[in-house]
């Protein structure tokens, strides 16, 4: 597959990291989206065993990358880094796709699909 998401070499250092503290080399790191969220739509990430049969697979900094099918028009473009400040570090999603989020930054929508909203 082409590139859907972009991980950066900071994020596959964090994503390795923490695979191997949870036991989990070799899995393949899953990029989701699901509804929910203030603004309809929250991203996923978690580690899986197996693809499935709509999956897109690829590889970035020895990370085998899975995105489901439905998932790719509206992750495509998306970059996913991981920055360290004073105050901590963590992950930050760029969507090119996202036309709107809201204000705890988790929940987005897209031109084509608004999710369906809940509280924050």
């Amino acid at each position: 597959m082409s590139e859907v998401v972009t991980i950066t070499e900071a994020a596959a250092f964090q994503i390795k990291e923490m695979m191997k503290h949870n036991g989990e080399e070799g899995s393949f790191l899953r990029v989701a989206v699901k509804g929910g969220g203030c603004s309809g739509l929250s991203y996923g990430m978690g580690f899986e065993q197996k693809a499935g049969e709509n999956d897109q697979k690829d590889e970035q900094f020895g990370i085998a990358v899975l995105v489901d099918g439905q998932d790719a028009p509206i992750l495509n473009g998306t970059v996913i880094d991981y920055k360290q400040s004073l105050m901590g570090g963590g992950f930050t999603i760029e969507n090119p796709n996202a036309i709107a989020s809201c204000g705890c930054g988790s929940s987005f929508k897209t031109a084509t699909n608004a999710g369906t909203p809940e509280n924050c």
